[in-house]
This record gives C-alpha cells, structure tokens and sequence, in this order.
C-alpha cells in the first residue's frame, strides 16, 4: 500500500489561530502555516509587534489569505480580542518565547495573542524556541508547569542548532511534526481547559519504533518492514498529552516526533539496551518496534562475495533476547505499565486472536496490541487496526482508522491502569 502524508488526506476543517511572537524562528511557521491551510484549515494569524520584526504582515497576510493585526484597536467593532479565541478550535503559538510563556502564564493581555489566550476554550499548544538558558531558567520552567497544570500543551523544544554557533535544547520543532501534534491534538477533542486532557501529565514514558538490522558483512543485514509510523504516532500521542517521550528509534527516516527525545538504534542489541536503561524510570513502555528475532552467528568484516559455483554461504543463526519478556518481567519498576505489541498472521497452531492471546501470556506484559499483518497488511500504511487484549481480561476492538487513533486507544488504556 503506498503510503501518503497526512497533508494530503483529506482534513475536518478546523479553525486554528496561529501565535506568533517574536523569536528568530518566526520564519519556520510559514511553514507550519502551509501545512494547516493546504490540509484545508481556516487559519487566522495572529502575531505579536516583535513578531512582525523578523516575518513582516505582508507575508502572514498572503499566507493565510487574511489581514493580520497585533493590536485590540484593529476592526475594534468586531470586538477580536475576544471573537477570535471563543471561535477557535485550536490555539497553536509558534515560537512561543520566554516572555510570551510568561505572559500566558500569569494571564497577562497586553496585546491581541495575550488577549486571545484569555478568551480560548478550546486546545492550546505552545511550541517554544529559545537558547538553552533561557529554556532551562526556575522561571520559564515554572511557568511551563503552570500552563501544564492548567491543561496546556507545551511540547518541549529540540536539541540542536540555535542562533549562531550554539547548540542545545531550544530548538523550535520541525514545524510538519508540531502540525502532526495539533492533529493529534484535534482528533482527541478534548478542551485545553479539562485537565484530563493531560491525563499522562508527568508522566515518564518510553516508546520504540522501526526495525532492528542484523547485519552479515558491511552492507547486508537481517531486517523487517516496520516503518515505524506506529510508534512515532505513539510517541507524538503521549507528547500530546503531557507526557514526557523518549522514543528509541531503529533504522526510521522521519523527522523527530515534537516533544520526544529520540534515541537511535540500529541492531536489536543496541535497542535492548537503550530500552532496559530508559525502563529502569518509565511509568510506561511501549514496545511498538520489531526487533529481529534472529541474528549471524558471525558477521563479516569483508563484503561476502558470490561464489563461481552459484552457490549460497551457510548462515548460522542465533536467537536474540527477548526485550519485551525482560523488561515485563525483570526490568520495569513496580506499577510501571509494559505494552508489547503482535504482529501475527495466524497459522495451523491457531488464529491471530489465539496467538495474540498466547503470546500475552508468555511475555508478561500488562497489554498486547495485536495486529493482524497477513498479506503485508499495516506495514508502511497510515492506517491501522487492532485488537488490544489486558492481561486482566480486557478486549477492545479498534476498526480501521489513523495509526495517530489507535495511539490514542492505547494510550487511553495506560491511563486506566495509571488510575487503577
């Protein structure tokens, strides 16, 4: 199945009010802009003066097909430093600064962004940019858990190239993943205002994705067809909620999940141990990756050459260790929530369900998600199905939908056990 971005699907029109203030990454939401009003949105851009220094009005006015202003003065009989926030469905600000994050969270309203979040009931999500200094000082960080506690997502910013030649925590997120959150954002439907929208809030949780190589010489391996879409919708899912995501990442070309520390991986060694250090203070791991049951005996430090004869080289294969029975049963802390998931395809021992149901009880995890893969089915695609089995009796079905949906059904049941 060839897969597509979610661009290119077609989108409920939503109306998205667009913060900007005034930070050197400014620039980037043009981009975020694109993605919102190409995937059919009705966006209204508001930025700050200071906003305006480094992405002129001109440029947000084109973008957006719609005039912008800073100030509550503007078409002032329109009353927007109200109207704008009670119609929004989503309040995105990118780059959200020190300042504004202050403002924001001491109720500050001294121009039209400030004035819009006082009024919005609906989901707000703050993509910070800033140095690291900045990032890491009491008083941005208190005021990041002020807006936390009050339901507020705020994704934590990147790591990487600043303004000149720092680097470090600070940067602003690729702009296609921060779209990508505030979809997932809507699809939830739950206001920013609830803070059982936050329900993973503080909550430290590790996910994997992708598949593990095994490699023969310098350029073959052993490997499988896990995009991880999964995982990364995973990752993206608990960010959304207010978790805090490392994601141990093996052989996956696509952009870092905003709001996720990622870890990469290439071998299923490399990925247990990634997994076992990130476990040993997880409230939650979920091993959504396929690591490769088998690998060499032996690896070749040289390129293995054809043979004259046609013949093939004997492989001798050992079995890996099994990363997901070791952290349920050995690794994880008390209480901490261990979901595996399934890929079957059912055979003459017995059904995908059968299987699925052996398998949970085998690995000791609290949650199997099973997969039904035959034909190739999920793998690549942007959709999925599943069926998640508890090891307290729990079935839910979930149809065929967005693997950011079925995310959410995971997460949910994480969250019940969280309660329990």
């Amino acid at each position: 199945m060839t897969s597509r971005s979610r661009t290119e699907e077609p989108q409920q029109s939503r109306r998205v009010v667009l913060g900007v203030s005034g930070g050197i990454a400014a620039y980037k939401a043009c981009e975020l802009l694109r993605r919102f009003s190409e995937s059919g949105h009705d966006v209204t851009v508001v930025p700050t003066a200071a906003a305006l220094e480094f992405v002129g009005a001109p440029t947000w006015a084109a973008l957006s097909g719609k005039p912008v202003a800073t100030d509550v003065w503007t078409d002032v009989h329109a009353v927007p430093h109200v109207q704008i926030g009670q119609r929004a469905d989503v309040v995105v600000v990118a780059p959200a600064t020190g300042d504004l994050l202050a403002k924001a969270a001491h109720g500050l309203a001294d121009d039209l962004l400030t004035n819009t979040l006082l009024t919005a009931r609906c989901p707000v999500v703050f993509a910070p940019a800033m140095h690291t200094e900045m990032w890491e000082h009491p008083a941005t960080q208190a005021n990041v858990a002020t807006l936390r506690q009050r339901g507020a997502v705020v994704i934590e910013p990147a790591e990487g190239r600043l303004t000149g030649a720092d680097t470090g925590k600070g940067r602003l997120p690729d702009p296609v993943e921060i779209f990508e959150l505030v979809l997932s954002v809507l699809d939830r439907g739950t206001a920013s205002q609830d803070v059982a929208s936050q329900d993973l809030a503080g909550r430290k949780v590790v996910v994997s994705a992708g598949g593990t190589r095994e490699y023969l010489d310098p350029v073959r391996f052993l490997g499988n067809r896990s995009s991880g879409l999964q995982g990364y919708a995973l990752a993206r899912a608990a960010a959304s909620r207010g978790a805090h995501v490392t994601l141990v990442s093996a052989n996956v070309s696509l952009p870092d999940p905003a709001g996720a520390s990622v870890v990469r991986v290439e071998t299923t060694a490399q990925l247990r141990e990634a997994v076992v250090a990130a476990t040993a203070t997880a409230d939650a791991v979920v091993m959504a990756a396929a690591p490769a049951d088998f690998r060499p005996t032996t690896v070749s430090d040289d390129k293995i050459k054809k043979a004259e004869d046609g013949s093939a080289p004997p492989i001798e294969l050992a079995q890996n260790p099994d990363i997901l029975a070791e952290i349920s049963r050995e690794r994880a802390r008390e209480g901490a929530v261990i979901v595996g998931f399934a890929a079957e395809t059912g055979d003459a021992t017995g059904s995908v369900l059968e299987l699925g149901r052996a398998k949970l009880a085998r690995k000791g995890c609290n949650l199997l998600v099973v997969n039904d893969v035959s034909g190739g089915a999920v793998f690549g695609s942007l959709d999925n199905e599943a069926v998640i089995l508890g090891a307290d009796g729990a079935v839910v079905e979930v149809p065929r939908g967005s693997k950011t949906a079925l995310a959410h059904v995971i997460w949910d049941e994480v969250a019940r056990r969280f309660a329990e």
